[in-house]
């Protein structure tokens, strides 16, 4: 049974490997623009701060640079750079002498004064290396279900790159991209990690249904709100960019089913997993006893997973909370505000989401796991 168990999982992993290697070749959506000059790493060997201005507690102006290529066709060589300051602490960056940055160099022949831009810091190495301490983390303590997830990480990744992106950006519907997205993340996930039996049935069943659940009412109160898709970072830029076509608001709804689908794949398996337990231990259970102990099972979850949506999505605007209370911001105003509003939208329609997977997975699997009296070995 082992062996069969494990062969079944080497030809999941197989098989997912591949997909997530051939996402990669699936032309790219067509790019109404693209970036111009070469990026290439160089670091800085001086600074000239004198065009820099003071107004109030920022800086304004141009940094000039003296970078030293590290890598590529001007590798060793040294440019003048410029490094333009917006007095905007979220995107201005003032290079100090040895930082690693990276660099446009718009003239690949033979750059010029003003040819060579300083875009920012070389934050790679450190990326790649925590990157590598995470695979290394979960593959120890995960052992074999650890690398597996950490597959299912990988295709997660790669389905949103080369999937739900472009598909949006061709125009087709945000919520059904992301809603059949969320499908095929759940089915992979959720059978790479329960195996092809039964608890993977339910698992899927269950979460999709929360998540079907959570679409349809997230459709009717981001509508009834008025919440407009704009809350989104950058959503301003993307239509502006060409993409006038784009529904900013279906594609709001759409992200928030995407950001609340994990939470519900845990809480369905959480469920299936409890609930095939119970019914492996005591064959001769009935659907309702099953039912019950499912519905205990998720009660126990649903508390600690709905504030764990709650932190995480007050976690992203905690300044903007901080703000309104340094500014003394009545509460009923602060409940209106678009931003707050939207926050508050996702957190309550993600928790609406697990409060329905929990019933949802509970009645699937009595029905499920009952259906014969003889229980098999998956």
């Amino acid at each position: 049974m082992i062996q069969h168990s494990l062969k079944q999982d080497l030809i999941a992993i197989i098989i997912l490997a591949v997909c997530s290697i051939g996402l990669f070749f699936i032309p790219p959506a067509n790019r109404l623009a693209m970036q111009s000059g070469m990026r290439t790493r160089a670091v800085v060997t001086a600074v000239d701060n004198s065009d820099l201005q003071l107004h109030g507690l920022l800086k304004y102006g141009s940094q000039q640079l003296t970078v030293k290529v590290s890598e590529g066709k001007f590798n060793g060589e040294t440019f003048y750079a410029s490094n333009d300051l917006l007095a905007q602490m979220e995107v201005d960056k003032e290079f100090k002498v040895g930082d690693e940055i990276i660099v446009i160099i718009n003239d690949n022949d033979k750059p010029m004064q003003g040819a060579v831009v300083a875009q920012d810091y070389d934050r790679s190495y450190y990326m790649w290396l925590l990157i590598g301490i995470f695979c290394a983390a979960l593959g120890i303590f995960g052992s074999w279900t650890g690398i597996k997830a950490l597959l299912s990480f990988i295709f997660s990744c790669v389905v949103i790159w080369k999937g739900v992106i472009p598909l949006i950006l061709r125009g087709y519907e945000p919520i059904w991209v992301c809603f059949f997205v969320v499908c095929l993340l759940t089915l992979v996930i959720q059978f790479l990690v329960a195996g092809l039996n039964r608890k993977g049935v339910v698992a899927f069943l269950g979460a999709i249904s929360g998540v079907l659940a959570g679409l349809c009412t997230a459709e009717i109160f981001t509508s009834l709100m008025r919440i407009n898709g704009a809350v989104l970072p950058y959503a301003q830029a993307v239509y502006y960019s060409g993409y006038d076509f784009l529904n900013i608001q279906n594609v709001f709804v759409g992200a928030m089913i995407l950001a609340s689908s994990g939470a519900v794949m845990d809480l369905a398996m959480d469920i299936s997993v409890g609930m095939y337990e119970v019914f492996y231990h005591k064959k001769d259970i009935s659907r309702r006893e099953l039912f019950k102990s499912g519905i205990q099972i998720g009660r126990s979850v649903v508390g600690t997973m709905t504030t764990t949506l709650l932190l995480a999505y007050s976690g992203g605007y905690i300044t903007l909370l901080m703000l309104f209370y340094a500014q003394g911001v009545e509460p009923l105003a602060i409940m209106n505000n678009p931003l707050v509003a939207s926050e508050a939208v996702k957190t309550l329609i993600g928790s609406f989401s697990l409060v329905l997977v929990a019933p949802l997975t509970a009645i699937i699997g009595s029905q499920i796991f009952v259906s014969t009296k003889k229980i098999r070995n998956n």
